[in-house]
């Protein structure tokens, strides 16, 4: 187990806004993610893995060596105890740590919003994947349906310490645009799915039936994808 600084893990003002969290948000082990990531894969790079709960559990039932990166120092040192190499840094700042590895899987849980660039990033990490390596990436929906009615019926656009609104979020996704996101930086999404649905009404049941499927995407907090490097020129 190794964890290694890098330069400027964050900036100050960010730092601040990640401070007022709860102990909890870095500990989320989001297994409803682990059927994404390929029973094949032997080494595994997770990018935010905060305090390493989503590796440590598939680490637990499947022979992986990971490495993670992750910004905060205190959910860094708590991943350290748990993953094979943890890189305490901002994901710009680790890549140039990283070149020259190949991984089968590279993982991103709820972390592509909190990037000023994500499309950039997306493309920088192709160069990491293995000859059939895949990305496994959930992003929380904006059209979520307790967010949606909040800034269509409301008319309010309310930002939360966490979920879909967290305020530390600095893009925001619905299901065509993360497919759109993943396409623009040189990928072919293999596989689309909604996680972590809420109960709807027989109400809503109806509604979406009559608008032919267009709310069946707001019953969804998040969407999961799995992507693979599309071939040069598809």
């Amino acid at each position: 187990m190794q964890v290694v600084s890098g330069p400027g893990p964050v900036a100050a003002g960010a730092r601040a806004s990640y401070d007022d969290k709860q102990d909890t948000y870095f500990g989320h082990r989001r297994e409803e993610m682990a059927a994404f990531v390929p029973l094949a894969a032997r080494t595994l790079l997770e990018v935010g893995c905060g305090g390493g709960g989503f590796a440590a559990h598939l680490k637990a039932s499947r022979a992986l060596h990971v490495t993670a990166i992750e910004a905060h120092p205190e959910a860094a040192a708590i991943a350290a105890t748990r993953l094979d190499r943890v890189l305490c840094a901002s994901i710009e700042n680790a890549l140039p740590q990283l070149a020259g590895a190949a991984f089968d899987c590279i993982v991103l849980n709820d972390v592509l919003e909190h990037l000023v660039d994500p499309w950039t990033v997306l493309r920088q990490l192709r160069a990491l994947l293995g000859a059939q390596g895949v990305v496994v990436a959930s992003l929380p929906n904006v059209r979520y349906l307790p967010v949606f009615k909040d800034y269509v019926l409301r008319g309010r656009w309310r930002y939360e310490n966490e979920g879909v609104m967290d305020r530390t979020h600095l893009r925001f996704f619905t299901a065509t645009s993360m497919r759109e996101l993943f396409e623009a930086a040189g990928y072919a999404v293999e596989r689309q799915q909604g996680i972590n649905a809420i109960q709807v009404s027989w109400k809503f049941k109806l509604l979406d039936a009559l608008t032919r499927g267009a709310l069946a995407d707001t019953q969804f907090q998040q969407f999961a994808c799995v992507a693979h490097a599309a071939a040069p020129g598809a």
